[in-house]
């Protein structure tokens, strides 16, 4: 089943006439996606592999029905594609771009109060459900079906776990990459929350990364709401000295805050395995669901 995104979807690509977005629509395409329509303003009436292009969300919309879409647009109009899907009331917006101004998500943000849009990203690789539907440039082939909901900050981390599950045997429900910016549509308790309701997730991988406090408000928030679902995590940035940024926005130890061994604490306290290194990812997730009685059940490839 997995979460947000489903075969039945029916997706916008906004900016689809870009470089990059024409060649992830292909990867989206040919990994099943129900991609419907494209936008990018002044070039209404084109094809892009297939897909019809129009000038504005809304007119993709009323056309074809959709109800999400990915954003691959330059930086500096990234804003105003993230609030034009709101307005056209889309229920899912992945935005993959990065590079906003912070001042610029902040807006976005209080714009989308009270909106029903739910915005992923930005600066994230998106969303991929296993074997039905993906948004954004999550790699398909390392994905198994299986039962294990995958959460993480981090782009290329959520590739290599997920590619180490696969190696182990544990198939996966949906992974999310929820992104490195400090302001962004969707954090960790948001997609736990949604794990937490769906059926076919029998536990959780949650990677995380220095900076903030998200990883501890996450495990606060599983010890209280989440008892019957096994968690492991891992978490990036350890040998990063206090006040440098580590690639992403969001990953800066500030304040003597938001350290690494701040983080895995936070979750060893209520029981979270966390991987020591990249490398024991999967083994850890295998570990945890020993641990949890349901192994079998989830070592579906």
């Amino acid at each position: 089943m997995g979460i947000l995104v489903n075969k039945d979807t029916k997706v916008i690509v906004q900016g689809i006439t870009g470089k990059a977005a024409t060649f992830h629509t292909k990867q989206m395409l040919d990994y099943g996606t129900k991609i419907v329509a494209g936008v990018t303003p002044g070039k209404a009436g084109q094809m892009v592999e297939g897909v019809p292009v129009f000038n504005t969300v809304q007119d993709a919309v009323d056309a074809t029905g959709a109800t999400a879409s990915v954003v691959y647009v330059p930086a500096r109009f990234a804003a105003d594609s993230i609030m034009e899907g709101v307005d056209a009331g889309l229920d899912l917006v992945v935005c993959i771009t990065e590079h906003i101004p912070v001042q610029d998500m902040v807006m976005v943000r209080r714009y989308m109060e009270g909106k029903k849009t739910r915005l992923i990203g930005p600066n994230c690789p998106g969303i991929l459900t296993t074997d039905e539907c993906k948004l954004g440039i999550i790699p398909g082939y390392i994905h198994k079906k299986g039962h294990v909901g995958v959460i993480s900050r981090s782009g290329t981390l959520t590739y290599e776990a997920t590619f180490q599950l696969s190696a182990a045997g544990i198939g996966q429900t949906t992974a999310i990459g929820i992104g490195g910016d400090p302001v962004k549509g969707t954090d960790f308790i948001d997609a736990l929350e949604l794990f937490k309701n769906d059926p076919d997730t029998k536990a959780v991988l949650m990677i995380g990364e220095i900076g903030g406090n998200a990883e501890e408000d996450a495990a606060a928030w599983i010890k209280a709401n989440m008892p019957d679902k096994p968690v492991a995590a891992f978490i990036s940035g350890r040998q990063a000295p206090p006040g440098k940024r580590m690639g992403h926005a969001g990953a800066i130890i500030s304040g003597g805050k938001g350290t690494a061994a701040d983080k895995i604490k936070a979750l060893n306290a209520v029981g979270i395995e966390v991987a020591d290194t990249v490398a024991h990812i999967g083994e850890t997730v295998v570990k945890t669901l020993k641990k949890a009685g349901i192994y079998d059940e989830c070592h579906t490839c």
